[in-house]
């Protein structure tokens, strides 16, 4: 394990090196703000020893004035801003994917790739706006400190955003997490956030901004980000004519299962991509299914995921529990996984469903999609 990763006892690590996990799911969906040693951990790399006050931000492309910021330029030069945003990894959800159809050779995260923190830090907007751009520029790439190897070709993590979504004021350069400076793990001394889009575009250990006139070139974001159909496979995939993952899509997930005196208390977490929020959350029980709506425990917040709860009767073991949610656009889960399988196990958010107290190796005979609750 890398030196500089510290996390609760009980977290579950999917990989060591490089470190990837997340918390228990019970735990998870305590606070409404993760505590860090709490926060989901996904790195493709090394974790860069960076020195806070030897390091620097390079800024270049298609910009008027190319510039290179210290952290104490940053601290001085523009407004220091807060933000409340949750971030989640584009592979969250991935082994109820597998369940369905085997999904090889990717971190097979559960439903805890996913967290909420305070972000202090300024506004990329600023920023942006004191170097200027010029004509033609359309995309901000972000590029870390960290080293990856990926499909046998190393290179440092990287990724783009349309400049329309870099220049709203969310967008920040951040150096602390929940009131405290940023730790090594989760990108110190400064990285990206980005709110409502995937993970992988709030790159940690930010070192180079570059103003491009097309999408990054970087293999994270022309090659391994990509979203395709269920019918395709790695072996005949067109990479080029792959879609662009960017904002997350609207998805729930069932956490907690407690027996109560009278019934059964679920917990969850909700969220929804881009500007738009997650407004209704259901909980269908039993088969057939009989549907409740769940009441929130957070305010609707762009960026932020809402937690949930609500009591259903009593059931028997083995007796389906699942959980829809839908965004302030309307916009609502699909029923089957078989409809958002594709061979990276991306984006998947199809109703979440759990049978309750069945062992996981029942679950999988009865019905492949169904994911275990313990």
């Amino acid at each position: 394990m890398d030196e500089a990763v510290h996390k609760s006892p009980d977290f579950v690590f999917h990989q060591e090196m490089p470190p990837n996990g997340g918390p228990s799911l019970n735990r998870l969906v305590e606070e409404f703000i993760t505590p860090e040693t709490d926060f989901f951990l996904r790195t493709h790399g090394n974790i860069p020893q960076l020195a806070s006050p030897t390091h620097r931000l390079t800024i270049g492309g298609l910009v008027s004035r190319p510039c290179q910021f210290s952290l104490e330029e940053l601290f001085e030069r523009f407004p220091t801003r807060e933000i409340t945003a949750t971030l989640q990894c584009a592979g969250n959800r991935r082994s109820g994917a597998s369940a369905f159809k085997q999904v090889p050779n990717e971190v097979d995260w559960g439903n805890e790739a996913i967290s909420n923190a305070v972000w202090k830090g300024c506004s990329l907007a600023d920023v942006i706006h004191s170097v200027g751009y010029v004509d033609g520029a359309k995309h901000l790439e972000f590029i870390g400190s960290d080293i990856c190897q990926k499909e046998g070709v190393q290179t440092q993590f990287g990724g783009s955003i349309p400049l329309e979504r870099a220049l709203v004021d969310d967008v920040l350069l951040a150096w602390g997490m929940n009131g405290q400076p940023l730790t090594l793990q989760h990108g110190a001394p400064l990285r990206a956030i980005v709110p409502g889009y995937i993970g992988a575009r709030s790159v940690k250990w930010l070192q180079r901004i570059n103003l491009l006139n097309a999408p990054s070139t970087n293999l994270f974001h022309a090659h391994a980000y990509r979203l395709f159909s269920p019918a395709a496979s790695s072996s005949d995939a067109n990479w080029e004519q792959a879609l662009e993952l960017g904002e997350l899509s609207v998805n729930s997930c069932i956490c907690s299962i407690e027996e109560v005196s009278d019934g059964l208390l679920i917990k969850g977490y909700a969220t929804a991509g881009g500007s738009r929020c997650a407004v209704r959350v259901e909980i269908g029980y039993s088969e057939p299914l009989k549907w409740i709506e769940a009441s929130f425990q957070d305010p609707a917040q762009t960026g932020s995921w809402r937690r949930w709860r609500t009591l259903i009767p009593k059931l028997l073991v083995g007796e389906l529990i699942c959980v829809r949610a839908w965004d302030s656009a309307a916009n609502t889960q699909p029923e089957d996984p078989e409809n958002v399988w594709n061979f990276k196990g991306y984006m998947n958010n199809a109703w979440h469903r759990v049978r309750f107290g069945m062992p996981f190796q029942d679950v999988l005979m009865a019905k492949p999609e169904v994911e275990f609750y313990l």
